[in-house]
């Protein structure tokens, strides 16, 4: 029996997924629902990188600076925070991402999510970095993680699901 390597065999490629690749603005991706409050958990920063291969780019929610009732956090806790959130937007996936590795046909029952979907990410996986924007200290944070890490997708207000 005769095999063929990997490299005779073209990848698909399809406009849908090359788009996948770039990160879009969170604006773009959210619409009419990109609220205040999401602005602020999710501000709109280009993270200078597309992913590769079957990595998802996602944009973790930035920590609150303060409470309902008004109560500050302190510079600590909200450092603390930032590594422990695992509510995260999909803002690009790299070309093979839900894509079968051995011949990068779509997996039988599809993508778990696309740009534009809330996830739960895992809290220690995949590659963190900060992008910082605007005045001051301000940090939009970003995680590469595999289309296998997904934990699950986030039905309702991202807002709402809490790290324990």
């Amino acid at each position: 029996m005769t095999r063929t390597s990997s490299a005779a065999t073209p990848f698909p490629k399809s406009v849908a997924t090359e788009d996948y690749a770039k990160a879009v603005s969170v604006r773009t991706l959210l619409g009419n629902t990109y609220t205040e409050e999401l602005q602020f958990a999710f501000p709109d920063v280009p993270p200078g990188i597309r992913p590769c291969g079957y990595l998802l780019l996602c944009q973790i929610r930035t920590p609150k600076r303060r409470t309902a009732s008004g109560i500050i956090f302190t510079d600590s806790t909200r450092e603390d925070e930032k590594y422990r959130v695992q509510t995260a937007l999909v803002r690009a996936m790299g070309p093979s991402a839900f894509r079968r590795r051995d011949n990068l046909e779509p997996w039988p029952e599809g993508a778990w999510c696309t740009p534009g979907t809330f996830i739960r990410a895992p809290m220690y996986g995949g590659d963190r970095f900060v992008v910082p924007y605007g005045k001051g200290d301000d940090e939009a944070l970003f995680v590469t993680l595999k289309d296998t890490d997904v934990i699950g997708v986030v039905e309702g207000d991202p807002l709402a699901v809490k790290t324990s």
